[in-house]
C-alpha cells in the first residue's frame, strides 16, 4: 500500500467536500472505481457504520477505508489527510477574518459554496440509494428494484417524516428487520 497515495487522496476529499461527511461519498466511490482496495459494497457497509458510530461520519468512513487500504497506519493517514485542509483553512481563514468579513468576494465565495455542497451531498444520497435499491444483477427489468429493501426504506422514510422519532430507533429497526429477512 502507498501510504503517500492514500493519504492525498483524502487531502483532496477533504479539499473539495464541501458540506460534511455525506460530500465525501462521491470522492470514495471515485475511489472505488479507481483502486482495488475499495468497492461499492465497502462504502455502504462503512457508511452504516460511520452514521451509527460517535463521531464525524466523513472521519470514520476515512479511518475505516484507510484501516481497509492499510491497518492501523492507513487509518491513521486516511483521517489525517481527510481534516487536514479544514485545519489549515480555519486556520488561514481565522487570521484573515477579521479583514474580510465585509469583503463582497468573500461574502459571494461563501454563497457559492452553499450549492455546492448541496449539490455533493444530492449526489451522495442517490449513489447511496442506489446501492442500497438497484440491482444490477438482475435477470430481468422487474427484478432490477430490490423490493424488500424499497418496502424497508418506504415505510421507515414514512415513519421518520411522520413521527420524527429518535434516529437510533430507526438505525435499529432497519437493522432488525435486516436481520430478520436475511438480507
Amino acid at each position: 500500500m502507498n501510504f503517500l497515495l492514500l493519504f492525498f487522496e483524502f487531502f483532496k476529499t477533504g479539499l473539495f467536500a464541501v458540506g460534511g461527511g455525506l460530500a465525501t461519498l462521491p470522492f470514495l466511490f471515485q475511489m472505488a472505481d479507481k483502486y482495488e482496495w475499495l468497492s461499492y459494497e465497502m462504502i455502504s457497509n462503512f457508511l452504516a457504520i460511520a452514521q451509527s458510530a460517535p463521531g464525524p461520519i466523513g472521519v470514520n468512513m476515512a479511518a475505516q477505508t484507510g484501516y481497509v487500504a492499510g491497518g492501523i497506519a492507513g487509518s491513521a493517514l486516511a483521517s489525517l489527510g481527510l481534516v487536514s485542509p479544514a485545519i489549515i483553512i480555519v486556520i488561514l481563514a481565522a487570521m484573515v477574518f477579521r479583514s474580510i468579513k465585509e469583503n463582497k468576494i468573500m461574502i459571494s465565495v461563501f454563497s457559492g459554496l452553499r450549492p455546492a455542497s448541496a449539490g455533493l451531498i444530492a449526489a451522495a444520497c442517490f449513489g447511496v440509494l442506489k446501492i442500497a435499491l438497484y440491482n444490477s444483477d438482475a435477470a430481468f427489468w422487474y427484478e432490477y428494484l430490490r423490493m424488500k429493501e424499497f418496502v424497508i426504506f418506504a415505510c421507515l422514510f414514512f415513519a421518520i417524516r411522520k413521527f420524527k422519532g429518535h434516529p437510533v430507533i430507526y438505525i435499529a429497526a432497519g437493522a432488525a428487520i435486516g436481520i430478520l429477512l436475511g438480507l
